[in-house]
């Protein structure tokens, strides 16, 4: 990785979108991206003003379309509703830019059916950072090394679907399944693949499971753990390849299990000689002031704001976090909704 100040070739960039999440996440990683910040759109004014005299912009807009036609940007990164990401995106792609967009991407997968119309040439990648985080390429890297392919996944993530799915998927209701549930989602399907079908079984409160079969013959049980406190670990994810399970914990912790020489009626020894068998453990250390155990690197949000520019300056197709992938994402949130207990297969 480098700094900001320290790449020579670099993206003319814009932000449409400064508010809390904004602020605390995608503007702070711009420090650690090939990036020239030339500009920022909202429409509250008052925080255009100090956020632009905080960074150093001198360039501010309250409508996109003023942006894009006064500045030479390469590309946008965009992070506002689920509502506008669609209509804003578009607009972005058909002014000839490169977008980032935050997660979630929409709020239908027919919006991201839209975009992928739009987007033409252009790199569209979406912030799913779970995908992107390097606890979760360390467990793609091991599968791929001989232990895979993935057979079965369990995720525990703090959350519940709306029991008035068929409702909120037609009013575009604003929920903690689209909020957030594309955070479990996503991580599960850069491990699982391509999604077939989904079936969802809750509670009265929207606790429950979600289970998602893979193209692949995998299969993927998303515990939606309601009442679980926000203060508490957050999420656990567990992976079983050939011979092998992998456990990700809370974000910046990797256990990879490899098991140990074992003859059920003779194994005596749980830690018997060697050093080719048993656990491997990374884990994120907070003794030194680092850049790995920084929430902006554990949980992914710079490894997806660098593949973009990456992408962009190198001329390469997005294939992590791409619209096609997002709409994956969609189709899963949208099954999730209105499964009740019945298989929904993913055209």
């Amino acid at each position: 990785m480098g700094y900001q100040r320290e790449y020579i070739k670099t993206l003319r960039v814009g932000i449409v979108g400064i508010g809390s999440h904004s602020y605390r996440n995608v503007l702070p990683a711009l420090h650690y991206l090939p990036v020239d910040l030339a500009a920022l759109c909202d429409v509250n004014e008052s925080l255009l003003t100090k956020t632009a005299a905080e960074y150093g912009v001198k360039n501010i807009y309250t409508k996109t379309e003023d942006m894009y036609r006064n500045e030479k940007l390469d590309a946008v990164f965009i992070c506002v509703s689920p509502q506008l990401h669609p209509r804003l995106t578009c607009e972005a792609l058909d002014t000839g830019l490169h977008v980032w967009l935050e997660k979630p991407p929409a709020t239908r997968a027919s919006e991201i059916k839209t975009m992928l119309k739009h987007r033409g040439d252009k790199v569209v990648v979406v912030g799913f950072k779970k995908a992107f985080m390097p606890s979760t390429q360390k467990a793609l890297e091991i599968l791929a090394s001989g232990n895979g392919p993935v057979k079965t996944i369990l995720s525990i993530y703090p959350m519940s679907i709306p029991i008035d799915g068929k409702e909120t998927l037609e009013t575009n209701k604003t929920n903690n399944w689209l909020a957030n549930g594309c955070h479990p989602v996503s991580m599960v399907l850069a491990i699982g693949g391509k999604p077939k079908a989904v079936t969802t079984n809750l509670t009265s409160e929207g606790a429950g499971v979600c289970i998602i079969e893979f193209e692949n013959g995998a299969i993927g049980n998303l515990h939606l753990a309601s009442g679980s406190g926000r203060g508490q670990p957050n999420e656990t994810y567990m992976i079983f390849g050939k011979d092998a399970h992998i456990t990700i914990e809370n974000c910046g912790k990797v256990t990879f299990q490899r098991g140990i020489p074992f003859d059920y009626s003779h194994i005596d020894n749980y830690a018997p000689p060697g050093l080719d068998h048993g656990a491997i453990v990374w884990e994120a250390q907070n003794s030194l002031a680092t850049l790995e155990n920084k929430a902006l690197f554990t949980q992914g949000m710079y490894g997806e704001m660098k593949y973009f520019c990456d992408c962009v300056l190198n001329g390469q197709k997005a294939e992590r976090g791409s619209l096609e992938f997002a709409l994956d994402v969609m189709k899963v949130y949208e099954a999730g909704l209105i499964s009740a207990g019945k298989r929904i297969e993913l055209d």
